[in-house]
């Protein structure tokens, strides 16, 4: 699909209480490496939850070019037959990851430290975002890339004949980059380090080892080492993906700036590298309740009651970031509604999203009314209500488009986004979802 073809324009109008209780979409983080994992082990992997966004259908294409068996049966659940460490092969046309920057960053780990040849593409927002964080230290296994000016996409992939361990201070706080240097480590002889001064959420590391993998973590100097065993067998596994936390902020917001609401979301994954937003919201004074807690694929989940609540403006720290660093767009929408300023802080990493993620929040918030402030890694939103009124520029961002459509359920006037195509990408049904529990979400 081309989203840049035929745009959607949505509209979001002034809600009553929301009700009722949903369940958003599997793990997107989750499920990209359990189609991955599944691929490079032995034996059969069996899915159930996998988020079939678009995002996670090219990871399980890609894979499925790359030599695994990699099938849907009539009950959603999903088998992959996997080609064990070190089988994967060259493709015979190009892997195209879509939208998705997760998809191919962890693919291009997966391929390095294999004999293989991989081109790589992407659609037009994929195709602007920098490739250089992960093409630099796969470098360092042997692997070699012609890449697109700038780094980006389209590249082609040549995976190292016989891979060299690396050890890899992380630059930036990133899972993907993180990702990708254990994945090349995967089939790479002897050990592979990460060394991570700032945490960053470690599905990775959990799932790997769920699948039988050689790793251990440690604390030292204040920062991880996380260390990978190379060629070491994976064993198949039957994985269950818990809802996705990134998806559950869309509903948890908009009940909570919306007056009257009370809605329960079921299922979703707590991993601690991942619920900075609920943290902070209740900072903020949000009445969220965690019921039913349980084990679920190795990680925490729970069902979450949320009620409209009274929001107060917070100071988010730096070192939260890592662990929200997607809900920053609709921390802001709910920042609009608290009661005086909001300041977030550490957000570099938002310039190199979808879109830049910063300037296009910003400017959303601007076109509805919001007063704000920035800097290269800030931004403050000053609080009180949002008039709404403007229509927002999504820039292909699915997360763009999903916040600000919530805005205009307590907006004074309705709100507009330009596109709604690419929610497509983490959550398939949202506008459903949110339309039955109250919302007045419609086409423009």
């Amino acid at each position: 699909m081309s989203h840049a073809d035929h745009p959607l324009p949505l509209l979001s109008r002034k809600a009553g209480g929301l009700s009722g209780t949903v369940r958003v979409p599997g793990d997107k983080s989750m499920s990209h490496r359990s189609l991955m994992f599944g691929a490079v082990a032995e034996g059969e992997t069996r899915i159930t939850g996998l988020l079939e966004a678009e995002d996670v259908i090219n990871t399980a294409k890609a894979m499925a070019a790359l030599g695994a068996q990699v099938l849907r049966d009539d009950h959603g659940t999903w088998h992959v037959k996997g080609v064990g460490v070190g089988g994967l092969t060259s493709p015979a046309q190009p892997l195209d990851f879509g939208n998705s920057g997760t998809g191919v960053r962890l693919a291009m780990g997966l391929m390095a430290s294999t004999p293989l040849t991989a081109r790589c593409v992407g659609d037009a927002s994929l195709s602007r975002r920098p490739m250089g964080r992960v093409t630099k230290p796969l470098s360092q296994f042997g692997t070699r890339f012609e890449t697109s000016e700038g780094d980006r996409l389209p590249l082609t992939l040549h995976g190292a004949a016989e891979a060299k361990p690396v050890t890899y201070t992380l630059p930036v706080a990133s899972a993907q980059v993180k990702s990708a240097v254990l994945l090349a480590g995967l089939n790479t002889p002897g050990v592979t380090t990460v060394i991570e001064p700032v945490a960053t959420r470690d599905h990775t590391e959990r799932m790997l080892t769920s699948f039988g993998a050689k790793i251990s973590v440690t604390q030292k100097d204040g920062a991880r080492h996380i260390s990978i065993e190379g060629r070491h067998a994976l064993k198949a596994q039957d994985l269950a993906i818990p809802g996705d936390p990134s998806s559950a902020a869309f509903p948890m917001v908009a009940a909570l700036i919306t007056p009257g609401s009370k809605i329960v979301i079921e299922n979703i994954m707590l991993n601690p590298t991942r619920t900075g937003l609920f943290v902070t919201l209740e900072e903020m004074g949000a009445s969220i309740a965690y019921e039913n807690r349980r084990q679920a694929g190795g990680e925490d989940v729970a069902d979450i009651r949320v009620k409209a609540s009274r929001l107060k403006g917070v100071r988010v720290p730096k070192d939260r970031a890592p662990s929200m660093i997607d809900e920053y767009p609709i921390l802001s929408v709910a920042a609009s509604f608290a009661e005086g300023t909001t300041r977030m802080e550490g957000l570099e990493e938002l310039r190199v999203k979808e879109s830049d993620r910063l300037a296009a929040v910003e400017a959303g918030l601007q076109a509805n009314g919001v007063m704000t402030a920035s800097g290269p890694d800030w931004l403050e939103v000053h609080g009180g209500g949002a008039p709404g009124g403007g229509t927002v520029v999504t820039h292909m961002d699915h997360r763009i488009a999903m916040s600000f459509l919530v805005m205009g359920l307590a907006s004074r006037i309705h709100t507009s986004v330009d596109d709604s195509r690419f929610i497509a990408t983490s959550f398939p049904g949202f506008t459903e979802l949110m339309n039955r529990m109250g919302a007045r979400i419609e086409a423009k």
